[in-house]
């Protein structure tokens, strides 16, 4: 497959930016886009994740002051290196069973109807977490993300490698996951938030480098798009996302998913849709 239209680009780093932190699997949204689109193969998953880039720098351009102080911290704040021992234990099961499995995930479930059947799965877990949050109060025993303990990074390290399975939802499955295990709906976001500057970098890192010969100059006009526009969505949708869940919960998102399974799976069934 040749580089992506200007138009793909833009609409593939609109739906990476709106997606990505939201608990609805950005990568579930990709592979159906790009069906739809017409743009799949070996170079559509470079561009997803190079494109997924631009999402995580918006985090750091977020959270810059807290990055900023976290490595400046390193030598002689406790409160910092806690924060980077914790990222960095939360990054471990993902990354080692990505590396491990990464490839043999990509060919059997990289595709629209598992993703379908994920997202509905997906929400059905939200629901029961939501439930269980809001008919026990008392389970919330971590309300900042600097409470955590490693112990926490861990629990939340292992639910984050649900979402190698596509439509899970790598935001979805680190705060839900992280509510279940005690966390706060803001500190579950923010520490997601937080968790997939290391998981992106990684990812994409590792696929370019295996990807490399797919690459040329002519890329770089419609990957630049792609990751420009997944920046600017992304540093919106991440503020915005902030606001919400201090009045709100997901409950919303779980009837969206089961919604956006639903219309995969009859469409595929009936085949009014030949999804790729």
């Amino acid at each position: 497959m040749d580089s992506p239209s200007l138009a793909t680009a833009l609409l593939l780093g609109l739906v990476e930016g709106l997606t990505e932190f939201l608990p609805i699997s950005s990568t579930g949204h990709l592979i159906v886009a790009g069906s739809l689109l017409d743009y799949t193969g070996p170079r559509a998953k470079v561009f997803e994740l190079a494109i997924q880039s631009g999402a995580m720098l918006a985090v750091i351009w977020e959270y810059r002051g807290r990055f900023g102080r976290a490595i400046a911290g390193l030598g002689s704040d406790p409160a910092a290196r806690r924060f980077a021992l914790n990222l960095a234990i939360a990054f471990v099961p993902a990354g080692a069973l990505g590396f491990l499995f990464g490839s043999a995930i990509q060919r059997t479930l990289f595709s629209p109807v598992p993703v379908a059947l994920a997202f509905v799965a997906g929400a059905l877990v939200i629901l029961w977490a939501e439930r269980r949050q809001r008919l026990d109060p008392r389970a919330v025993r971590v309300a900042e993300v600097d409470d955590m303990t490693p112990l926490d990074a861990l629990k939340v390290g292992v639910a984050q490698a649900f979402a190698l399975i596509p439509g899970t939802s790598r935001s979805g499955a680190t705060i839900i996951g992280g509510m279940l295990f005690g966390l706060s709906r803001r500190a579950a976001t923010e520490f997601s938030f937080f968790l997939a500057v290391p998981t992106l970098v990684a990812a994409g890192a590792y696929s370019t480098w295996k990807s490399r010969g797919l690459l040329s100059d002519a890329d770089a006009g419609t990957f630049a798009l792609g990751f420009a526009v997944a920046f600017v969505s992304a540093l919106v949708c991440i503020r915005w996302l902030i606001r919400y869940v201090s009045r709100h919960d997901f409950t919303p998102f779980a009837w969206y998913r089961i919604a956006f399974g639903a219309i995969v799976l009859v469409t595929a069934w009936t085949g009014l849709v030949e999804w790729k």
